[in-house]
């Protein structure tokens, strides 16, 4: 008999809204063994043949950014029971490391990333697509404590790049793209009622 085909789950939101907080809780509470993890910003467009200085000028929030079919080809093996490599991407190079992740097959795949619900292909399989809806001061706080820390960018490089590029791509594309949420979670992307709601209905499906 065939195995089950997995429960596909997409999180999206704004830069520095909690998606990876909530998506590491539902990992805790469901079991690591059962969840696969695909991260969005792994798939960002390797572009060895450019400079540094050309590669910190690319606009890294807009879709074309994204090296998308890659992505989804990948999730099509998951979904047929095969492991694949995903990409590691070097934040601080703009470069795209020469390891890998190694991701297997799990009953539960969640894709994460802020453009998740603004691609139609991914929208068309993805079974339930999830918005966390945080105001943009939060957002930008957690971004610059994150890209400071983690990424080694200064302050200078954070606000440019928010002003230039992560502001009004938000407003175009991600923003937008909480109209084809299934579930929204308010609030500081930390809202407990929502994420156990969440944690319940993905303990409730049927066993692989």
């Amino acid at each position: 008999m065939a195995s089950k085909k997995p429960f596909l789950m997409g999180i999206g939101g704004g830069s520095g809204s909690g998606k990876s907080t909530i998506v590491q809780e539902l990992k805790e509470n469901i079991g690591p063994e059962k969840i696969s993890v695909i991260n969005y910003d792994a798939y960002y467009r390797n572009r060895p043949e450019l400079t540094f200085e050309e590669r910190q000028n690319i606009n890294f929030d807009h879709p074309d950014s994204l090296e998308t079919q890659l992505m989804v080809e990948h999730i099509k093996q998951l979904i047929s029971g095969e492991s694949v490599q995903i990409p590691i991407y070097d934040y601080a190079k703009h470069l795209r490391s020469l390891k890998t992740i190694n991701v297997v097959p799990s009953p539960i795949i969640i894709v994460d990333g802020i453009l998740v619900l603004n691609d139609s292909q991914l929208r068309e399989m993805i079974d339930l697509l999830v918005f966390v809806d945080v105001p943009p001061d939060l957002r930008f706080i957690r971004r610059l404590e994150r890209d400071l820390s983690e990424r080694g960018r200064t302050i200078d490089s954070v606000i440019k790049q928010y002003l230039a590029t992560v502001r009004p791509m938000h407003e175009k594309f991600v923003e937008p793209s909480k109209h084809f949420a299934d579930i929204s979670i308010p609030g500081c992307g930390h809202n407990l009622k929502s994420v156990k709601r969440l944690m319940k209905l993905l303990q409730t499906l049927p066993a692989k």
